[in-house]
Formats: structure tokens, sequence, C-alpha cells
């Protein structure tokens, strides 16, 4: 697990910006995700109008997440499920671990599952004696590596697929030193052959959920690889993941839900594989689980609803907003520090772990908005960064120079002529210190800036509430 503390942001940032390959790869992937989206979204003209519904069904269902609940519950026990209520991660890994000891397990495969994650259960699992396999491809080769995703729906998105060939052929001594790597495909098959003869062997099969039906008890995944489907089919046992939150009223919400989660997520109308689990094998079948277990994993998400972060809850983890945000552009997911990155996990982090753990988080924006506009939910994530940013300044989280800038800037603020003789003076100096060049690459007490990103120098005519007046006396 990947420390959180609020210093070790900053000095994971300052790393992600000097490593060549990490830069590679984010620029990279990232422009793949802009353009995909943005034709994906053009070829649906009604896409605002679904953003609108989304947002309005999460709300909806926010409003009465109680009731909703007890209804997924009562129609996975009718379908012949069980579902088991956890307070808090140690309470979820526990009842992972115990089901699993009760089914005589020693294998289990994973599907990709944000929340396995967050609740440390492949350690746990390990620790007590079952080996956990993570079955997505991305997810695969960070468990050969023992490194965290870097994303919510590309886990190895750091990577290259030069480093995806180094370390395939470290952990895959037994095959031929001489296989040769033309392209991902060579990768996808060899990772093929290594986990095949593991889906047929586990013994339980878990999975996250991307959305969990209330009227027909069902949990819902999208996968674009299949593997979901041989976690959850395979295996005699499925353990169905789920934070409280993914709950939705009807089948039709979920449908909804769908066609803007592959959209924003990777631009697709709809994921390869989306899967609709409900229940038990029945008679007839040709395949599925005996045993059906659904998880529902609290661990702070109570705490949020009614409060300025309420919002948060309506997320679907389609990472659009880390995709378009600058911030992750360049420092990627691990700078993070845990398990949820990007805008979102600016947000959630702080409000899972505590604001003393992760105040950093909500200062690593620019706050231009682009992950608001891109939020297929219409989540302000800008405005409750902003209230992260309130909660550490009351609490005098923020460093001493930052409150003291903020005490002089206050002082100056509440004298309006030593304001605007200050303004003068400092764009008079900055005019001067940029004459001819229009940028400033290297400024005293701004390096913090003018290391990643240039400074405009001020433009002539004085400041802005000067040439504010000016107008003013223009127009009258």
């Amino acid at each position: 697990m990947v420390a959180l503390t609020s210093p070790d942001f900053k000095r994971r940032a300052a790393r992600a910006l000097a490593d060549p390959n990490l830069q590679k790869a984010l620029k990279r992937g990232g422009s793949g995700f802009h353009s995909k989206r943005s034709q994906a979204i053009a070829a649906l003209p009604e896409f605002e109008r679904l953003r609108d519904i989304g947002r309005d069904i999460k709300n909806h269902t926010l409003a009465n997440l109680d009731h909703y609940l007890e209804v997924f519950e009562a129609n996975v026990r009718a379908n012949g499920g069980q579902v088991h209520w956890c307070r808090d991660a140690a309470e979820a890994r526990a009842t992972v671990l115990r089901i699993c000891q009760e089914e005589g397990a020693r294998t289990v495969t994973k599907g990709k599952s944000m929340i396995s994650e967050e609740i440390g259960l492949n350690g746990h699992l390990e620790a007590n004696g079952i080996t956990p396999v993570e079955t997505d491809l991305g997810e695969y080769i960070l468990q050969l590596v023992d490194e965290p995703p870097s994303h919510i729906i590309a886990p190895a998105f750091h990577l290259n697929r030069e480093d995806w060939e180094a370390r395939f052929r470290a952990a895959h001594k037994d095959l031929p030193k001489d296989r040769v790597f033309h392209d991902r495909r060579d990768i996808m098959v060899e990772a093929r052959q290594e986990l095949r003869q593991r889906f047929l062997a586990a013994d339980v099969g878990i999975t996250g959920a991307n959305f969990l039906i209330a009227e027909t008890g069902t949990s819902v995944i999208v996968t674009n690889e299949g593997n979901g489907d041989l976690t959850q089919t395979l295996p005699r046992v499925h353990i169905a993941l789920a934070s409280i939150e993914k709950v939705v009223p009807t089948l039709e919400d979920c449908t909804s839900l769908l066609r803007l989660l592959a959209r924003s997520a990777t631009g697709q109308d709809f994921s390869v594989y989306t899967t609709f689990s409900t229940g038990i094998r029945r008679p007839g079948d040709l395949d599925g689980p005996e045993a059906y277990h659904v998880v529902l994993i609290d661990n702070g998400r109570s705490n949020m609803v009614g409060t300025d972060f309420h919002e948060m809850l309506r997320c679907i983890r389609c990472a659009a907003c880390m995709n378009h945000c600058p911030v992750y552009g360049v420092a990627g997911g691990h700078a993070y520090g845990w398990v949820y990155p990007g805008p979102m996990g600016s947000v959630l982090t702080p409000s899972l772990v505590g604001v003393d753990k992760a105040g950093h988080l909500p200062n690593a924006s620019t706050f231009c908005g682009r992950c608001e506009s891109v939020c297929p939910v219409k989540i302000p994530l800008p405005k409750m960064m902003r209230h992260w940013r309130e909660r550490e300044f009351e609490r005098h989280l923020t460093p001493s120079t930052i409150r003291g800038g903020l005490k002089l800037w206050a002082w100056f603020a509440k004298r309006p002529g030593w304001y605007r003789a200050a303004s003068r003076m400092g764009m008079g100096a900055l005019a001067m210190l940029g004459r001819g060049k229009g940028r400033f690459r290297s400024l005293p007490l701004a390096g913090g800036w003018t290391g990643g990103r240039d400074l405009p120098a001020p433009e002539p005519g004085g400041t802005f509430m000067a040439r504010y007046t000016a107008m003013q006396r223009t127009r009258r």
C-alpha cells in the first residue's frame, strides 16, 4: 500500500515529473482517451440529456439509499444468494476470508475491483494461505511486480509496452527466452496461456460490481477482456464486492448509466462484455456458481451522505475526470498515494481516510473545471475540492508559508488603497522583468510554477482594476 501522508505527495509528484518512461506512457495514453470519448459523444446527440438523467437517477437513489439496499438484499436472497453487510475494510476482509475458508478454497481468481484494492484484500488472503490471482491483464502484470494500480479503469496506465515485455520475461521463466513480442497481442496471448489453468483450478471467483440492481438483485460488471465472466462462472462460488452507493433502482436505470459509462470511460458505445449476474445456477443453466455472495461495504460512505461531499457518491468510476485532468496527466496515479487518483480521488480519498492524511490531494488541481465538464453524472468536483481546502485551512493543516501568504493578502485586501498601490508596483516590476520576452521561465518565489511551465508576463496597460475603471469611464 502506498504511504498516505501529505508531504509524500509532493515528493512522489516531483519524482513522476522527472521519470521519462512515465511521461512517455502518460502522453501516449491520455490523448487516446480524449479523442475516443469525443467521437463517441459526437455520435450520440442526446448525450447531454442523458447526463441529466444519470445525475437524477443517482440523486434519487442516494436520497433513498437505505430503501434500495434493503430491496436489493431481499431480491438477492430470493434468487438463492447471500448479502453480507460490512461497516469497514476489516469486516469486509474478514467476511471474504470466512467464505473462502468455509469453501476450502486455496486459490481464488479475481476480476478487476477497486474496492478490493481499497480494503487491501489480496494481502489479507495471502497472509491466510489463500492465493489470489488477478485476471485483468493490467492487474495481472501489476501483481507480478507487486505494484498498485495507477488508474481506475486502466490499472497499468503508467507502463509502456517495453515495460510489459520485460516484466513478462522476468516472471514467466518457464517459457522460451527467445520468444518475440511483436505487439500488444503477443502479450495478451501469453497472459491468456498463463491464466487458463488458474481459471480452471480456482475454488472461488471474486469480482467487483459496476452497478447493483435493486429490483432484480443483480450485480453488473463491464469488461473488455472476458476475464470477469470466467471469474464468476467457472468457480463454485462467486463473491461480488461492492460499495453501498453502487445500487440503482431498476434495470432501466442501470442501462441508462451503462450508456454513459462506456462512452465516458473508453469511448465505446458499450464495453465488449456487460455481464448481469443474478443468484446461483438454476436447473437448466449451462454454467454459473453454486453459491453467490454479495459483500456490501460502507467504509465511510454513509458518513458522506447529506454532507458537502454527498454528490461524490454519484460517481460511476468512468475515470473521465482523471483522463482530462492536467495534473494527473503529468503526475500519474501513484503520486496520489492511494487507490483513487485524479480529481475524483482528490475528493473521495480525504472523505474516506481523513484530510489529515490526504490534505495535499484537494490542492493538486488547477481548478480548470475540465473534470466537472466531462463527468457523466455532473459531479461538481472543483467545488468539493474547495470545501476540503477550507477544512484543511480551518484545522491548521496547510503549510505555514501558505497561511502566511494568505494573511498577507488578506491584510492588503481589507485596505483597497494599499492593495491597488501594491498591485501597481508588482505589475510594473513584472512588466520590466519580462520586457521583450513575454514570459518568465524562472521567477523568485514562483519556482514551483515556473519549474513546470512558463508564466506569462503582464501586458502593458496597468492593473485589472485600472483597466476596468478606464473602460467604465469610456462607456459613460
